[in-house]
């Protein structure tokens, strides 16, 4: 297979066409789908919080202050601003002591429609609590005071606790992360570019590590754990990673990225997937997701359906009128 599109149609004719770079492999390394695209280098985005968070579980923070699944779960998550996911944080940020302008994320309103016209009603100031990467900062910052590590410059390149990151996508890549590869990401954190390749390997290292057969095994089980049996707390309750892994019924880890970036891993069946729209539209996701699935029968006809319920690739307007279809192309 060398060639996957997303294509909307209006009517009969396609209005829009996305192209999709994919890898998926198991755990043997061969290779189930694959566009080609194996060397290109992509930056994951959101999508490896969790191994962002394996330096944080390693310190011990989580039993020292007592954090439950919840939070857990929030430490690698891209929350959608939903209630459930400020009142956690909140509770987070008690436990450790510190003013929530001590995160450097940066402030925005909720992703999750409802809940920003819930703030926007309640006349609610939102704070970096609010922004989705909130919980990663907030990993981050417990990790250095656990160690005794300066907070203030937590995000610099140089900073022991960017290190410690660094080592792990090193440790699960088997490869040497360069400078040139670094970048900045949407909440001011380091980010870093990967081929899609080395992509695959982390996630397949990391299935491995959940079963105790790679590094990080304690950690990775802890993290994982707390995420597929609170998944709403990874995403919200109307985000694809969140609903996949809730129709999953704990098969699956998958986490999303900003650009139309989404990584998978059958926890079962030890099949990982890369995923990234060239264009960055995120719309194009949820109906490759389902036809990739589909073919793998990752999931059961009865999980498909469920998936397929949350999202029609039938395209209404605003009154309701059947406009057009998406589909993906598979070649």
């Amino acid at each position: 297979m060398k060639k996957i599109t997303s294509e909307f149609y209006r009517g009969n004719t396609v209005e829009s066409i996305h192209k999709i770079k994919v890898l998926v492999k198991n755990l043997d390394g061969k290779k189930l789908i694959s566009t080609g695209n194996d060397n290109d280098l992509i930056f994951p985005r959101s999508a490896v919080k969790i191994f962002q968070a394996i330096p944080f579980a390693e310190t011990k923070a989580i039993q020292k202050f007592k954090l439950n699944p919840r939070i857990i779960a929030l430490s690698c998550s891209s929350h959608r601003g939903e209630s459930f996911h400020i009142k956690e944080l909140k509770k987070w940020l008690k436990k450790i002591s510190i003013d929530k302008k001590d995160l450097k994320c940066g402030i925005h309103y909720p992703l999750n429609l409802k809940a920003n016209k819930n703030v926007l009603k309640s006349n609610i100031k939102v704070d970096q609590l609010y922004n989705n990467c909130a919980g990663k900062h907030l990993g981050m910052i417990t990790s250095c005071i656990v160690n005794n590590l300066d907070t203030k410059n937590y995000l610099s390149f140089k900073h022991p606790h960017q290190k410690r990151i660094r080592k792990v996508f090193e440790r699960f890549s088997g490869k040497k992360i360069i400078k040139k590869n670094y970048a900045v990401d949407g909440c001011s954190a380091p980010q870093y570019s990967f081929q899609i390749k080395d992509i695959s390997k982390i996630l397949a290292n990391l299935n491995k590590s959940y079963f105790g057969k790679f590094e990080n095994s304690c950690e990775t089980k802890i993290l994982i754990n707390s995420i597929i049996n609170n998944p709403n707390y990874i995403g919200g309750t109307d985000s694809l990673d969140s609903r996949v892994m809730r129709i999953s019924n704990k098969k699956i880890f998958c986490k999303g990225g900003a650009e139309g970036v989404f990584l998978f891993i059958h926890l079962k069946k030890g099949i990982q997937g890369v995923i990234k729209v060239v264009d960055g539209n995120e719309r194009a996701i949820p109906p490759v997701i389902f036809d990739i699935f589909k073919k793998l029968k990752i999931l059961t006809n009865s999980e498909l359906r469920n998936l397929k319920k949350n999202y029609d690739f039938n395209l209404f307007n605003h009154a309701k009128i059947l406009t057009g279809s998406i589909k993906t192309k598979l070649k």
